[in-house]
């Protein structure tokens, strides 16, 4: 092997490395919930309720391929064992009993096993905890607006690029600036917004959604949960995320001519960086950036945190 080739590959190596350092501190959360292109099944489960609801959902899969694989062979025995040429003189009978008997309780049985795996995972989405962290979202025509119950912190979140932060729903040189400024990239539009919602990691957060004019609908593929926003009532929905990080979701009702741009953006974070929010955002500052969550993760922080 040359030597040039050698100090070549060294030198490649330690661009990667600097450029993902760059990456690193522009961007401490890794981006894990949002769709990707040509991307089929779920998105990474963050949630204890997305794991139940990917493995219910595998589990019914497998059911759903065995009917399908079994149903299929018999109509193709019934083609080739029972067409005029093989079988020129048909049977004579109209009944079957016990077939008859065996195709009906067969279903019930299927269907009450399927049931008594999905009521529990519906019955644990449904049975709210009491929350660690109560937010309270509001769906507005086009935007969300937050307010952390227990904290007497409240804010509007916009889509970044949206008419309302400065852009015309079009990817210009002006929004990449303001994603960029936020910590995102191309990948990011129509998904990232200018402010978002905080909460730590392992801790049950409970979210009170409602509406403010129409119905709208607060939706986290990630963490298996949508809720209805409905004028004039509130409803609720829980999770725990387990895995730091950035999640995108979106409105799931349509709500009017811009109803594709009001997404939700959930930023997961330790509990330290959680607490550090919490007190810039009481002072007015509700953004997060990446500097400041590795400020907060630093081992300096938490040992102060610690002696505290």
């Amino acid at each position: 092997m040359r030597l040039s080739t050698v100090i070549g590959g060294i030198a490649a190596a330690g661009l990667t490395t600097l450029v993902a350092g760059q990456a690193l501190a522009q961007q401490a959360l890794e981006i894990i919930g949002q769709p990707v292109p040509h991307g089929m099944g779920f998105q990474p489960s963050a949630t204890e309720l997305k794991h139940d609801i990917v493995w219910l959902d595998t589990m019914i899969n497998w059911i759903i391929g065995a009917i399908v694989i079994f149903v299929t062979g018999l109509l193709i025995y019934t083609i080739v064992r029972f067409n005029r040429r093989a079988n020129p003189t048909p049977a004579r009978f109209t009944h079957n009993t016990p077939l008859e008997v065996a195709w009906t309780i067969v279903p019930i049985v299927i269907l009450v096993f399927i049931g008594a795996f999905s009521l529990p995972v519906l019955f644990k989405q449904m049975e709210i905890p009491v929350g660690e962290v109560t937010i309270k979202a509001t769906g507005n025509q086009w935007y969300w607006s937050y307010e952390y119950v227990d904290e007497g912190i409240s804010f509007d979140s916009y889509m970044i690029g949206s008419p309302a932060t400065g852009g015309a729903n079009m990817l210009t040189p002006e929004v990449e600036a303001q994603l960029e400024a936020a910590g995102y990239g191309r990948e990011q539009f129509l998904l990232a917004t200018d402010t978002a919602v905080v909460v730590p990691v392992g801790k049950v957060v409970v979210v009170q959604v409602t509406a403010s004019d129409v119905i709208h609908s607060w939706k986290i593929p990630a963490f298996g949960v949508m809720q209805d926003g409905v004028p004039g009532r509130t409803a609720a929905l829980w999770f725990r995320a387990d895995q730091e990080g950035v999640y995108f979701g979106q409105c799931s009702e349509i709500c009017g001519q811009m109803h594709a741009y009001m997404p939700i953006t959930v930023k997961v974070v330790s509990e330290a960086a959680y607490a550090q929010w919490l007190e810039q955002a009481r002072a007015g500052d509700v953004q997060l950036s990446a500097a400041e969550i590795q400020a907060a993760d630093s081992p300096a922080a938490i040992e102060v945190a610690s002696n505290d």
